[in-house]
């Protein structure tokens, strides 16, 4: 079952025009489906996946990761 949880986030004014031109020229991604793939792909590459107690929440990142690149809205 996915669950979503919502954010509010502030980013800074240039990223923000980045965001809107990649959203404008690629319709298939949203903004949720940007920040998803940003963050899980943060958390993959600073996130301690040697541990017994954190290789679960890395591997469940990962999943997220991989289905938010490989998702295809038509």
């Amino acid at each position: 079952m996915n669950v979503s949880v919502s954010i509010l986030a502030e980013i800074p004014e240039a990223l923000h025009e980045s965001l809107k031109i990649y959203l404008e020229t690629h319709p298939d991604w949203d903004q949720d489906r940007v920040f998803s793939a940003a963050l899980s792909l943060f958390l993959l590459q600073n996130g301690d996946s040697g541990t017994p107690e954190t290789s679960p929440y890395y591997r469940q990142a990962a999943r997220v990761y991989l289905e938010t690149l490989f998702q295809h809205h038509v």
